[in-house]
C-alpha cells in the first residue's frame, strides 16, 4: 500500500444523475423487460446489481471482477456495490479499474452508473487491532481511542470513517460515490449497548452529512445483516424510524442524505418482507415496506445466499418463479429483483459464465407481485 494510501491515481469526476441514468436506459431500449429498471429520486436503476465480495485476494481473481463489472454494465446492469473490506480493498480496486475501463472506452458514462460501496469494518487481516491502533489511534489529531473499536473488527467513529471513505474513493478512482452505507453497524451492538450505539450512530451521520456537502458521497445508508430482519427485543435489532429521526437532526434542519438500507432477503430469508420487525406509530411492519413508507431505497443483498438457496427451491416455489428453462439461480434471484419494495438485488459475480446466465434476466420481466405473495405465504 501507498504510504498515503488517499492518494492513488486519477479520480472520474460526477456522480449518478436523472439524465445520465436515463440515458443509459434508453441504450436499452427493446432489450430490456419492462420493469427491469426502476425509478427512485430521478436515478434508473437496475434491477439487478453487481456485487464484488467472493473470491481470493489475487491477480486472477481482480481480472474476473473487473471484467464481470464491465460485460454486467454493457449488458443492462448499472448498479455495482462493494465495500472497502471485500477482499481488502482489492473489491473496489477490481470495481474502480471497470470504471475506468468503462469511461475510457466511452462504452459508459460516470453519470449512467450507481456506484454503490461500504465502510466500518477494518479492511486488513488480523490482527485487526494492532492495525487500527497503528493507523489510527496513533495519528492522535484524529482523537480515536482503543476503545473506538468494537468486536475487534469495526468501527464508526467520524475519524475513522471519513479517512474510510477517502481510502474507498482512491481504490474507486472516483471524486464522489453515490451511495455510501455503514457496513453492518449493528456488529457493534453486543458490545457497547443502545445507548452507546445510537450516539455513535448518531455522530457517523454527522460525518457523512459533511461528506455529503463537500460531494465526497451523493447519500448514505445502512448496509446490514441481522439489523433489519430482527424485532425490537433483539440485541443487534436496530430501529429505522429512529435512526431516519436522528439523519433529520444530523441534516440540521435541511433535507437530509439518509436515503438507503441494504438487507438480504432471498428465498430462505424472507424476514424483509414477511416478519414485522420496525414500529411505525402503533403500527409493526416488516423493514422493507417500513423503509418505504420512510422514504428509504431498499437495495437486497445476498439474493442467491452464495448459491445456497438453491437446493431448498420447492416444486410449487420453482413453477411459480418462471419456466422450466430458468436455472435455480436465476430462479432464486427473480424472486429477490421482483420483491415489492426492492430497488434492486445483488449477486456476486465473477466467472464469464455466470454473468451471462445473470444477464439474461435483463430481458424478463419480474413477477407480479401476488406471485411473490403467493410464494412468501406458501401457496399455490
Amino acid at each position: 500500500m501507498p504510504k498515503d494510501p488517499t492518494s492513488r491515481g486519477r479520480r472520474i469526476p460526477g456522480r449518478a444523475t436523472p439524465e445520465g441514468t436515463a440515458r443509459y436506459v434508453a441504450r436499452f431500449a427493446g432489450a430490456a423487460a419492462p420493469g427491469h429498471f426502476r425509478e427512485r429520486e430521478g436515478l434508473r436503476a437496475s434491477s439487478i446489481g453487481i456485487g464484488t465480495y467472493l473470491g481470493g485476494r489475487d491477480d486472477q481473481t481482480d481480472s474476473l471482477v473487473t471484467a464481470a463489472v464491465v460485460r454486467s454494465v454493457r449488458g443492462g446492469v448499472n448498479v455495482v456495490d462493494t465495500a472497502i473490506n471485500y477482499r481488502q480493498e482489492r473489491g473496489e480496486r477490481s470495481a474502480g479499474a471497470a470504471l475506468a475501463r468503462l469511461v475510457d472506452s466511452s462504452e459508459a458514462a460516470r453519470d449512467e452508473i450507481l456506484v454503490c460501496t461500504k465502510g466500518g469494518f477494518v479492511p486488513q487481516p488480523s490482527p485487526a487491532e494492532q492495525w487500527f491502533k497503528s493507523e489510527y489511534v496513533a495519528r492522535k489529531e484524529l482523537g480515536i481511542r482503543p476503545e473506538d473499536l468494537a468486536e475487534g473488527c469495526h468501527s464508526m467513529h467520524p475519524a475513522y470513517l471519513a479517512d474510510q471513505l477517502e481510502r474507498s474513493l482512491a481504490n474507486l478512482g472516483l471524486e464522489t460515490v453515490d451511495v455510501y452505507y455503514i457496513h453492518n453497524p449493528e456488529t457493534e451492538l453486543p458490545e457497547v449497548g443502545r445507548k452507546v450505539f445510537y450516539e455513535r450512530l448518531a455522530a457517523a451521520f454527522e460525518a457523512l452529512e459533511v461528506a455529503a456537502d463537500r460531494g465526497k458521497i451523493a447519500s448514505y445508508g445502512l448496509a446490514t445483516w441481522k439489523a433489519f430482519r430482527m424485532g425490537p427485543e433483539a440485541s443487534e435489532h436496530i430501529d429505522l424510524a429512529r435512526v431516519k429521526e436522528m439523519a433529520r437532526q444530523a441534516a440540521g434542519g435541511r433535507e437530509d442524505r439518509f436515503r438507503w438500507i441494504e438487507l438480504p432477503l432471498n428465498l430462505a430469508m424472507t424476514e424483509g418482507l414477511a416478519l414485522p420487525t420496525q414500529v411505525l406509530g402503533a403500527r409493526r411492519l416488516p423493514a422493507i415496506p417500513a423503509a418505504g413508507e420512510l422514504g428509504l431505497a431498499v437495495v437486497a443483498s445476498s439474493a442467491i445466499s452464495q448459491g445456497r438457496v438453491l437446493g431448498k427451491i420447492d416444486a410449487r416455489a420453482s413453477a411459480l418463479l418462471g419456466d422450466a428453462s430458468l436455472t435455480g439461480a436465476l430462479r432464486a434471484l427473480q424472486f429477490a429483483r421482483s420483491a415489492p419494495g426492492v430497488l434492486s438485488a445483488l449477486v456476486g459475480m465473477k466467472s464469464p459464465a455466470h454473468v451471462e446466465e445473470n444477464l439474461a434476466l435483463v430481458a424478463l420481466p419480474p413477477l407480479p407481485e401476488e406471485t411473490v405473495h403467493t410464494i412468501l405465504a406458501g401457496g399455490s
